[in-house]
Parts: C-alpha cells; structure tokens; sequence
C-alpha cells in the first residue's frame, strides 16, 4: 500500500494542508503516523475526495461525516433531512425567481408603486393573507420562514 505525505495528499486535491488537518481534526479521516509524520492511504485520499465533493455540492460536514462513519439507517435519516432542506431550498430559489422574473417583465419603472399586479399582491398581503396562501392560489410552494 503506497502512502503519501500531508503535502502530497494536499496537492492531489488540491487543497491546503490546514484543511486536511482540521478534517482529521473533526474526525473525519485519520492519517496514519510514520516517524511523526501524516501519511495518507488511497482509502484517506478516498474519504477526503468524498468530504471535498460534498462540501462543494454545499453538504454540511455533518452529513459527510454521517456518511462516512454511522449505520446504515443513521447515516440515511441525515441524507433524508439533508435532501428536504435542499427541496426547500430548490422552492425558495423558484419562488424567488419567479418574483424577479415577474418584475423585470412589468414595464413599469418601479413595480411596487407602478405595477397592478404586485400592487395587488403587497395589498393582500397588508390585509392579512399570508405569503403561502398567495403562492397556493398560483399554484406555487413558499416554504414557512425559518
């Protein structure tokens, strides 16, 4: 099994060795120790590419690391809550596109005061009705504020 230092595990990823560190710091991945040195195997350099992908997906270490270390069912409940925040996140982005795009489209100079549409909108609103509730009457999803 061919092993390699810290800097070249840090060169073949493409990371800093701080980051490497503070991975194994968290538990993460666990070097093993030659003359006082970190020395990475390829299932390591595995792991780390795999926390790397993760974190550029925008997936917390949490679920990484559950992942990588828990039981089966664990490890799967955290991919479960971690795919619902992402939908929710997918909806709040829609939703949020959708208003944009609503707004550029108007060919009004200032849309909250020129635009009847979202005029209307903003006055329900005032009179109570609930962002959700406006959504659902176009067949749209807002996710509750968190």
């Amino acid at each position: 099994m061919e092993l390699v230092t810290i800097g070249e595990a840090a060169q073949t990823l493409g990371l800093n060795t701080s980051a490497l560190r503070y991975y194994e710091d968290r538990g993460l991945v666990t070097p093993e120790r030659r003359g006082g040195k970190r020395m990475y195997a390829r299932e390591h350099l595995r792991r780390l590419a795999f926390i790397q992908v993760m974190q550029r997906l925008g997936i917390r270490l949490d679920a990484a690391s559950a992942m990588l270390d828990e039981p089966s069912e664990q490890w799967r409940d955290v991919v479960r809550e971690q795919i619902a925040a992402i939908e929710e996140l997918i909806a709040r982005a829609n939703g949020a596109r959708d208003f944009l795009e609503h707004a550029l489209a108007c060919p009004a100079d200032h849309p909250v005061d020129e635009c009847p549409h979202m005029i209307e909108v903003l006055d329900r609103r005032l009179g109570g009705v609930t962002i959700e509730e406006i959504a659902a009457e176009r067949g749209q999803s807002v996710p509750n504020a968190s």
